[in-house]
């Protein structure tokens, strides 16, 4: 598909180019257009908006700049055997059939590296993602962004980019201040003393299953003990409990990472306070009420941003400052965060700092992601079993699997409200989307074990088939949608657009359901089944390619 769309590119030029030396067309310089697949099936194989971006320079109307250039293009040796200008004043080319069989050829001989590239240049991405506050057990979204981060990771992998997944442990702070007087509030509760959760702290059940666990090993030990001392000790172990369970959790899930960054080693090391001083000495930090602030506003935000508060304690701002410049000191040429809608507003403010420190702010990629709501019985669902508060991670799996959950995660872009529906999620039939496309590829392993059972010893090899007897539509369509999967990867890597991914899978396998319903593959023509199996062993691949990028099994039995 790339190659062929560079030589219609190419020819394109070559067309305008002749049409301006025998004076059809007037122009200076020939402007960018693009050559693209049409939305449209009837708008061809490919189309070009070039008659419409020439109409300024050559003043004429765009159809009859798209009629001039198609009197000059030279086709020969190329696979296009039709040209029309269409709407108003495209392109559109029509390919001959033959293109399509060689796509087999390159998905069979490419298989698990079919619709990969090397986009990326092996340049290094660091995608950050989830990095859940670690005093409680991980809710929707958190679920959301593991799965778009995920997904997106592997994309860029497929995309040729050399990319690193990390965690960031917010185990600094008031939150963690907060934390472990809740923990206190719980460990005194157990041991019999009157005890209250502060209002601004935890209230989740599972801190009393955590102090259960702590009373387990230590028992009345801290009872009697300095405040100050049991609330460091209670942190600590807790800390360390909930950041197992996180990743116990997000393995279970199949996300795994390969860094886990702490913040409390921002302020240990003395980076955030080297970054403050940094941006003080370029200008970039002002005194006002005994506070420091950064002066955001230079870049967009709507007002500046404390950094240092009146007591000296830095805001978790400025240690989210420190940590994006230790990033981009690591060598990272992109860097990608995953933030929730509630952090909007820090976009513009972070972006500032970054510039503020010298990096090229456009290195920075900011996804927000919006939030979800679970659907059960066709009503919201809110309350969890076990945190008494949000539906978790691991109940989530419990309850749908982790390919349905990770499936309709990705199956709404980031910037999209999603509602999740349960009941859907769990249902074996073709109204739940995962189990389409899992079915499609569980199919066709059924048609490939009957092939062999039938006496085929081995599967046919598209360079040795005629693959010219695939010629009815429904053939053909399915061929044009495999031959999409490594724009459309790319396409998903420049855009940090995974969610097209899910809706390209159910595509393919309503395509591949039709095929199968209107053409017997195993059959008494010998030539035909051959070119049958290999579609559908291409078809096979495309799917099973698809699902690992979104971290979904491809099942060969259902």
């Amino acid at each position: 598909m790339g190659n062929i769309q560079k030589e219609i590119e190419q020819r394109l030029r070559e067309a305008a180019l002749k049409a301006k030396e025998e004076g059809d067309l007037s122009f200076e310089e020939l402007p960018s257009f693009t050559v693209e697949v049409p939305k449209e099936k009837g708008h061809g194989d490919f189309a070009t908006n070039l008659g419409i971006i020439l109409a300024s320079q050559a003043k004429k109307p765009p159809r009859e700049i798209g009629e001039i250039i198609i009197k000059h293009m030279d086709t020969s040796g190329t696979w296009i055997k039709d040209m029309e200008v269409a709407g108003p004043g495209f392109i559109n080319f029509i390919l001959k059939a033959g293109w399509l069989y060689q796509v087999l050829e390159v998905v069979e001989r490419s298989d698990k590296k079919y619709g990969r590239s090397n986009m990326g240049m092996g340049k290094k991405v660091q995608v950050e993602f989830v990095s859940a506050n670690p005093t409680g057990l991980l809710h929707m979204g958190n679920a959301r962004g593991a799965a778009l981060g995920d997904t997106i990771a592997n994309v860029l992998e497929a995309a040729g980019w050399e990319v690193t997944r990390e965690f960031y442990i917010n185990d600094a702070g008031n939150q963690i201040e907060n934390f472990a007087k809740s923990l206190e509030a719980r460990y005194l509760q157990l041991l019999g003393r009157e005890a209250e959760v502060p209002e601004e702290g935890y209230h989740g059940e599972d801190l009393i299953e955590t102090m259960r666990n702590f009373i387990e090993l230590e028992g009345d030990k801290y009872l009697e003990a300095d405040p100050g001392l049991r609330r460091k000790v209670l942190g600590e172990y807790a800390l360390k409990e909930k950041i197992k369970s996180i990743r116990e959790s997000l393995e279970n899930f199949g996300v795994t990472f390969d860094i886990w960054f702490s913040e409390s080693t921002l302020h240990e090391s003395g980076a955030v306070e080297a970054v403050m001083e940094e941006l003080r000495e370029k200008g970039y930090i002002y005194e006002k009420d005994g506070a420091l602030w950064f002066k955001s506003t230079l870049f967009g935000d709507k007002k500046d941003e404390v950094v240092v508060r009146q007591n000296g304690l830095p805001t978790y701002f400025a240690a989210d400052i420190a940590y994006h410049k230790n990033k981009f000191d690591r060598g990272f040429d992109r860097v990608i965060n995953i933030w929730g809608a509630d952090h909007h507003g820090h976009v513009a403010r972070m972006k500032g700092a970054i510039e503020a420190l010298g990096y090229d702010k456009d290195r920075l990629d900011i996804i927000i992601m919006q939030l979800v709501r679970l659907f059960k019985d066709g009503e919201i669902l809110r309350m969890s079993k076990r945190t008494g508060q949000y539906i978790t991670l691991d109940e989530l799996v419990e309850e749908v699997g982790k390919d349905a959950a990770r499936f309709f995660f990705i199956m709404r872009a980031a910037d999209s409200h999603l509602d999740f529906d349960l009941d859907l999620a769990k249902k074996e039939s073709n109204e739940n989307p995962v189990y389409y496309v899992q079915y499609a590829h569980a199919r066709i392993c059924s048609i490939l074990r009957q092939a062999m059972a039938r006496g085929v010893e081995r599967l046919p090899r598209a360079f040795k088939t005629d693959l010219t007897c695939l010629d009815s539509e429904v053939e053909l369509e399915l061929i044009r949608k495999i031959a999409d999967l490594p724009g459309l990867v790319k396409s998903c890597a420049e855009t940090l657009e995974p969610h097209r991914l899910p809706h390209y899978a159910i595509e393919l396998a309503g395509l591949f359901h039709s095929f199968y319903t209107e053409c017997r593959v195993l059959c008494e023509d010998e030539d035909k089944q051959a070119a049958r199996l290999v579609l559908v062993n291409a078809t096979r691949i495309v799917l099973r390619n698809v699902l690992n990028l979104l971290g979904v099994a491809a099942p060969e039995r259902m």
